[in-house]
């Protein structure tokens, strides 16, 4: 696919909608996987590895033209790096906080892509834009029931603030890698630029479980439920991760990017089916809050 035309914003959202649905049923996965005793850097390699072999089969359909030109292969290395390291700041988080307030985190990254868009001389966030994404952040702060999170802040000390600023780092260089993937490598087709940067997390990953960085990173789960866990996350990442980063350039992410705050509400959602997790009366509302912030925000007109 080399068109960039932009999707109309309907179809722009629904495919943002599926898309954070998809990474939240992924993070649920890995939860069981974790569990169940699967290390950090298998479950990366995992998924990393099942998206390349999808990647490279749709590339050698398609058939584009593999080479990258000098002006771009440097950014393709950086972005490479970053989602690399995104995928590693993200785990950190999780295995030191609880995962949903290092999700609620790691979504800031819509406001810090408008801004950075914004300071590398894209159009200014409109007034209606800044406070319908202030109105998805105030209803994920109550769907992820934040304050009672807080609250418990010191007994989960010293790793608590460890946690907090690897899910901001995580947000930070998710937000930077898509800002390369649509003002620096929008000229190469989706799949050729998502297939370099799947592999260069997939040689990073191994080379950090080689080097024993994360103690236990490579571990495998214990038991039939965990493999079968991380199976699932791996497919279901796979299928997220190809369809945001083949599509990404017609997305208008600047502008749609806070649809993706459904990730955490539909974590909770499915944790609430697959794990029992039951949430009260502001976290429903809070959910309420998000969606109605997301629709408002879909069909709002551009200025």
């Amino acid at each position: 696919m080399t068109s960039t035309a932009v999707l109309p914003r309907r179809a722009a959202v629904a495919t943002l909608l599926a898309v954070g649905a998809l990474f939240a049923a992924n993070h649920v996965a890995a939860r069981l996987a974790f569990d169940d005793q699967a290390g950090l850097l298998l479950a990366i390699v995992c998924r990393s590895g099942l998206t390349l072999l999808a990647l490279a089969g749709f590339v050698l359909w398609r058939q584009p033209r593999l080479r990258l030109a000098p002006g771009l292969a440097k950014w393709q290395i950086v972005l490479g790096l970053l989602i690399a390291t995104q995928s590693l700041c993200l785990y950190s988080a999780v295995a030191r906080i609880p995962v949903a307030l290092a999700l609620l985190i790691g979504n800031t990254f819509p406001i810090l892509l408008a801004l950075l868009t914004w300071a590398l001389g894209g159009s200014p966030p409109t007034r209606r834009a800044c406070l319908l994404m202030g109105l998805i952040l105030c209803g994920l702060v109550l769907v992820l029931d934040l304050p009672a999170w807080l609250s418990t802040a010191d007994s989960m000390a010293p790793a608590w603030k460890a946690g907090i600023g690897f899910a901001f780092m995580a947000a930070c260089v998710f937000s930077g890698g898509l800002w390369i993937t649509e003002h620096r490598l929008s000229a190469l087709p989706g799949a050729v630029r998502s297939l370099y940067t799947i592999l260069i997390v997939f040689c990073g990953m191994l080379a950090a479980g080689s080097a024993g960085v994360v103690p236990g990173g490579m571990d495998p789960p214990a038991s039939g439920q965990g493999w079968a866990a991380l199976a699932s996350l791996s497919v279901l990442y796979a299928t997220a991760f190809t369809v945001l980063f083949v599509f990404v350039p017609r997305l208008d992410m600047a502008r749609n990017a806070p649809v993706m705050n459904i990730e955490p509400v539909a974590s909770l959602l499915f944790g609430w089916l697959m794990l029992d997790q039951v949430f009260g009366g502001l976290q429903l509302l809070g959910g309420a809050v998000v969606l109605g912030g997301i629709v408002l925000l879909a069909y709002s007109k551009r200025h």
